[in-house]
């Protein structure tokens, strides 16, 4: 469990509550990392992601469930460095995207733009990826 009440946990918890994007980083067949933008939400202890299912995340989170998050520096770069490493499985057990109220109401308008209804989303991004961070780092 990382700690959220700290002076760097708070600003922490702020980037969890404001960011759009995260910067998953898993590791792929030849071992290099292997950096993405996705979306998610934080539920106080896990991200949850959806992802197509034949994205190569899936695979490369089967073979290799260790990875990494970040968010986007400032303009700066040296400041609100946030990174999050932990383990990722696939959450079969979890309910479709347009179920989750949090989710949905944080991406409504980015499905939207994608041109698909919040059903649509559901089934093209049909996998669960839930990340528990182990250890948090950042400046």
């Amino acid at each position: 469990m990382i700690d959220l009440t700290s002076k760097f946990g708070r600003k922490v918890k702020r980037h969890l509550k404001q960011e759009y994007v995260v910067w998953l980083t898993t590791v792929g067949t030849d071992l290099t990392p292997q950096p993405r933008p996705v979306w998610f939400i934080w539920d106080g202890a896990a991200f949850l992601i959806f992802s197509q299912p034949h994205a190569h995340k899936v695979q490369h989170i089967a073979a290799h469930p260790r990875v990494a998050l970040n968010f986007n520096t400032d303009a700066t770069g040296d400041q609100d460095v946030i990174i999050f490493v932990g383990d990722a499985v696939i959450d079969s057990a979890a309910p479709p995207a347009h179920k989750v109220r949090a989710y949905l109401r944080k991406y409504r308008t980015g499905i939207i733009a994608l041109g698909m209804t919040p059903e649509q989303f559901s089934a093209e991004y049909s996998v669960a990826i839930r990340v528990t961070p182990t250890t948090l780092r950042g400046w």
